[in-house]
């Protein structure tokens, strides 16, 4: 321990590990009692255990124990929303925003204390007023704070007024500039923006405009970071439902990025993002051409099926179900077959996975089966499972 804290229920903890069970793990109950124990429950010092543990790193220093030092005094209210108040003092605020990054990066008891005070407001409207005058400095510190102390739900929601889109088109003009640090910036600005959207209404929704896309888009073609790519795709996924969204997401070249992700192996949970919006995508005519003039794009999608999730699973049979269905041009159809996609469905009906899928596979093979079932690199596979294929 460094910080020795004592809970309501009487037992003493290291401050960080505790403050992380409460706030960043969402937990409600003391670890050893099991006793309720609330977010903003008080965790009292112990001066006691502290000065002992002092004591013995100091008697144990020739061993290469180092004295853990006093704790600083805890972040207060007041002292935030007085660093707040410098932000209108413009000789201040690169100080005042290196201040509040530095205590975000500190702990969760001074993030917490920030999100009490109001910061995350403070912060969007500072973004706000620096896109109102063209003003780079300072937005990579307010995104960075964003990002660590996070925007609580109920917060977007009360900030994101449905006759106010300034802060959606704040972010979009970020993502479109090229500044110092830009890829640090755009990932931070697209975390922001999933924040917000997570939130957002569907009036909100269903007006975002091409240029925001494109910016969003640009993201995923940058590759700028990981962080920053799982964001724009979640972002892309909160407007899926809209058919003029999904419209502009093809135009701005959304399903060929997606692939080309794809092709480069990501983690499961960009694997599972990116499928899930290329099988939005694929439910328009337009997707669906985008999707089939990529070279890889089959394959790809038939690769990821029974290698990681029953998640992917899901979306990659959905897409190919979507391309036979209206989109299963001869050319398609012979695709299929020469990228073991067709290979890949056999598979999945003898694989240990949801019944619907393999119904949804089913289906798939019924539909082209008598192309299908010619083809000698798949023959041995269809004729073991010709009762489940047959028309």
């Amino acid at each position: 321990m460094k910080d020795p804290v004592t809970t309501i229920t009487g037992i003493t903890y290291d401050r960080e590990s505790i403050e992380h069970w409460l706030f960043t793990s969402q937990n409600t109950a003391c670890p050893v009692t099991k006793q309720p124990l609330q977010k903003d429950s008080d965790l009292t010092p112990n001066h006691t255990l502290r000065r002992l543990i002092q004591a013995w790193c100091t008697e144990n220093a020739s061993h290469g124990v180092d004295r853990i030092p006093t704790p600083k005094p805890c972040l207060d209210k007041a002292h935030v929303l007085k660093l707040i108040k410098n932000l209108s003092h413009h000789e201040l605020q690169i100080k005042t925003l290196t201040r509040l990054e530095l205590l975000a990066a500190e702990n969760e008891r001074n993030r917490k204390c920030m999100v009490d005070a109001g910061l995350p407001k403070a912060m969007l409207l500072f973004i706000a007023a620096c896109f109102k005058k063209g003003q780079v400095s300072g937005i990579q510190e307010a995104l960075s704070i964003l990002c660590f102390i996070r925007i609580p739900r109920s917060e977007s929601k009360a900030f994101f007024s449905e006759s106010d889109d300034k802060m959606i088109e704040s972010l979009t003009w970020i993502l479109g500039r090229r500044m110092e640090n830009y890829a640090t910036v755009k990932s931070h600005a697209a975390s922001v923006l999933k924040m917000l959207l997570e939130e957002a209404s569907s009036i909100v929704l269903e007006r975002l405009k091409p240029e925001f896309f494109e910016r969003i888009v640009g993201v995923l073609r940058e590759r700028i970071t990981h962080q920053g790519i799982n964001a724009a795709l979640q972002v892309l996924l909160s407007a899926c439902p809209w058919g003029r969204n999904r419209k502009m997401m093809v135009e701005s070249g959304a399903v060929f990025e997606l692939i080309e992700i794809e092709l480069g192996s990501p983690e499961r949970r960009t694997t599972e993002l990116n499928l899930g919006v290329l099988f939005h995508l694929c439910c328009c005519a337009e997707g669906r051409a985008q999707f089939l003039s990529h070279g890889g794009s089959i394959a790809v999608v038939a690769k990821r099926i029974l290698r990681v999730s029953p998640a992917v699973d899901d979306r990659a049979i959905l897409i190919l179900s979507q391309i036979c269905k209206f989109s299963g041009t001869s050319m398609a159809i012979q695709e299929m077959v020469d990228v073991k996609a067709v290979t890949k469905l056999c598979m999945l009906l003898q694989a240990d996975c949801a019944p619907y899928l393999k119904d949804k596979a089913r289906e798939i093979l019924r539909s082209h089966s008598e192309k299908w079932k010619n083809s000698p690199c798949i023959f041995s596979s269809l004729s073991s499972l010709e009762y489940q294929v047959s028309s």
